[in-house]
C-alpha cells in the first residue's frame, strides 16, 4: 500500500505505467480532484498549463485529450490515491518540486483552498521529498502569483 492509500484509506489496484509526462499530469489532475469536485474550469486550466509547458510541448490536441482519458479513468476507478501512486514511481526526481508547483499554482487558482486541498498538498510535498522550506517557499509565490 503506498502513502496516499494509507492516508485515503484507498487499496490501489492500478497497475498503471506511465510516462512522466503522464505522471505529472495524474499528479497535477491528482491535485485538482483531492477536494472530491472537478470543474469544468479547474479541467481548462490544468490543460492550458500543461500545454505551455516544455514537456508537453509535442503533445498534438488528440494526445492531450488521450492522456487526460487515460489518467479520469483511473481516477474515476480508483480514486485520488491511486492515481498519484501510479504516478509517483514514473516521475523523474527532477520534476518533484515543478509537479509540487505546478500542483499548487492549479489549486490555488480558484481562490479557494479546501481543507482537503490543503491536506493534499501538504503530503504531496513530503511524499515528492521536498524540503518544507521550499515547499513554503513555492506556496507563497503561488499565492501571491493568484492573488490578483
Amino acid at each position: 500500500m503506498g502513502l496516499f492509500d494509507k492516508v485515503l484509506g484507498v487499496q490501489s489496484k492500478a497497475n498503471e505505467m506511465l510516462s512522466p509526462a503522464e505522471a505529472f499530469a495524474a499528479i497535477t489532475l491528482a491535485a485538482i480532484a483531492s477536494d472530491g469536485y472537478l470543474s469544468d474550469e479547474e479541467a481548462r486550466g490544468m490543460s492550458f498549463t500543461l500545454s505551455r509547458m516544455k514537456l508537453f510541448r509535442s503533445y498534438s490536441d488528440d494526445v492531450m485529450r488521450r492522456m487526460f482519458d487515460k489518467l479520469l479513468n483511473i481516477l474515476k476507478r480508483e480514486g485520488v490515491g491511486a492515481l498519484f501512486n501510479a504516478a509517483k514511481s514514473s516521475l523523474p526526481e527532477d520534476l518533484h518540486a515543478t509537479a509540487f508547483a505546478v500542483s499548487c499554482d492549479l489549486v490555488l487558482a480558484d481562490g479557494v483552498v479546501t481543507e482537503e486541498e490543503q491536506d493534499f498538498l501538504s503530503q504531496l510535498h513530503q511524499a515528492l521529498n521536498i524540503p518544507e522550506e521550499k515547499a513554503v517557499q513555492i506556496v507563497d509565490v503561488m499565492m501571491i502569483k493568484n492573488k490578483g
